[in-house]
């Protein structure tokens, strides 16, 4: 676990962050960006959280924990110094959320048409989780033709944004309230 005992250490002051292994680095270095998106990405999960409850909720707290993981592997260079038993995604985060996508989607109606991010409250959040989860998942598909990075984490991402998609269609009445696209409808 970490323990944090002081909030502000100052070591930021001059434009420079630490890794997980010490090593310092610019804060607008492509890495920072990629874990500081997933942290971005966490934070709307947060909010979705503010509409949902029972099992759904239990699911969402679950990928929170697994975007701190996230950003723990991104964090700590898979070439660097302490790349030795360091936090890593793990395979078995991605089957969970293909399962939990499976279930759900299970219980939905095919599409007729794209959904468009509204319907109910959490929903609409979801649907802003999964588009922030999709520019998390870019810019770790970026870092990774620069540095050696854990694969799992790309594929997490992918999964994460189709899990929140489904899940906002599921928190739509399954589907029922889903606002659809309407090609050329305001023309």
């Amino acid at each position: 676990m970490v323990t944090l005992t002081k909030i502000y250490t100052r070591g930021g002051d001059k434009g420079e962050t630490s890794l997980g292994d010490g090593t310092r680095i610019a804060k607008h270095d492509l890495r920072v960006d990629a874990y500081g998106c997933v942290d971005e990405t966490n934070a709307t999960f947060g909010l979705a959280r503010l509409h949902t409850n029972g099992e759904c909720d239990k699911m969402l707290e679950r990928i929170q924990n697994d975007l701190f993981d996230l950003g723990a592997d991104l964090c700590t260079p898979e070439d660097g110094r302490k790349s030795e038993g360091a936090l890593r995604i793990v395979g078995e985060q991605i089957k969970r959320l293909e399962s939990e996508i499976d279930d759900m989607n299970d219980q939905l109606d095919p599409l007729t048409s794209f959904v468009l991010p509204g319907g109910s409250a959490a929903s609409a959040y979801l649907h802003l989780c999964r588009t922030v989860c999709r520019r998390a998942e870019r810019l770790c598909t970026e870092l990774a033709k620069r540095d050696t990075i854990n694969s799992l984490c790309v594929q997490y991402l992918n999964r994460l944004s189709d899990h929140a998609f489904v899940m906002a269609r599921f928190l739509n009445e399954k589907g029922k309230s889903d606002v659809l696209w309407k090609p050329g409808a305001h023309r």
